[in-house]
């Protein structure tokens, strides 16, 4: 009875011994084979293009300087005329063009302690501001902006609010064909990488969609914008 007890329990424990083995010999290459589907390799695609911007916000700044109120407001009356009736000769439409309120600055009321007085009183400033669809034939119209110099209209510099400002609206038209660019560019990247590590590429694991960015193209054409963006893509690998 006791041979008998002995020998069930060698048994036993060689079967135990026999499971354990199985088991760990299964989950050992479930691991391997669970480590070689989770290889992956992150790769970026880059979609640039150029295009015109499609607004331009041009603001015409003129000064005017005088010791008397009513003729300040006259001489920038007269000068607002000046500036319409060039844009309209010029092409611009009257309903591309709007006129800011003046800004009219009492010199004397600035002054401090035995400080010079001012050689007039009142100063000035306005703007009339074209805001257009049609960009190229607005600068065309720029390069004759010394026209109104020559009819006595004292121009601004180039002031930070007088700054010229083009827009690009159109980005939602080019999106999806951007993506797909920048997403293809991703997958030649994953490919020659793969090639390179004797490897499968797989399918997607993650993908990430960068943001848009819009800048002018260079400092001299600030009309024509750089569209950029980056993708980010990751994809399996596999022997």
């Amino acid at each position: 009875m006791k041979e008998q007890n002995n020998r069930n329990f060698w048994i036993l424990g060689i079967s135990i011994f026999l499971g354990l083995t199985a088991l760990g010999y299964l989950l050992g290459n479930a691991a391997i084979t669970f480590k070689e589907y989770e290889r992956s390799v992150t790769v970026k695609g880059l979609s640039e293009q150029e295009h015109t911007a499609d607004i331009v916000i041009w603001p015409i700044q003129f000064t005017e300087a005088s010791n008397s109120l009513s003729s300040i407001y006259a001489s920038l009356e007269t000068s607002e005329k000046k500036v319409q009736n060039f844009l309209i000769e010029n092409g611009i439409h009257e309903d591309e063009i709007s006129v800011s309120t003046p800004s009219v600055t009492d010199k004397s009321a600035q002054q401090y302690g035995g400080a010079q007085s001012p050689e007039f009183r009142y100063v000035a400033n306005q703007t009339v501001t074209v805001y257009s669809a049609k960009v190229l034939e607005v600068r065309a119209v720029m390069d004759e902006l010394a026209e109104l110099g020559k009819q006595g209209v004292a121009l601004t510099g180039d002031q930070y609010q007088a700054r010229t400002e083009y827009l690009f609206n159109s980005l939602n038209d080019i999106k999806p064909q951007m993506i797909e660019e920048s997403t293809k560019e991703a997958r030649k990247v994953a490919q020659k990488f793969a090639e390179d590590s004797n490897s499968e590429l797989g399918k997607i694991k993650t993908a990430y969609q960068g943001q848009f960015s819009i800048r002018p193209r260079d400092k001299n054409n600030p009309h024509i914008k750089k569209i950029r963006v980056v993708s980010t893509v990751v994809y399996y690998l596999s022997d």
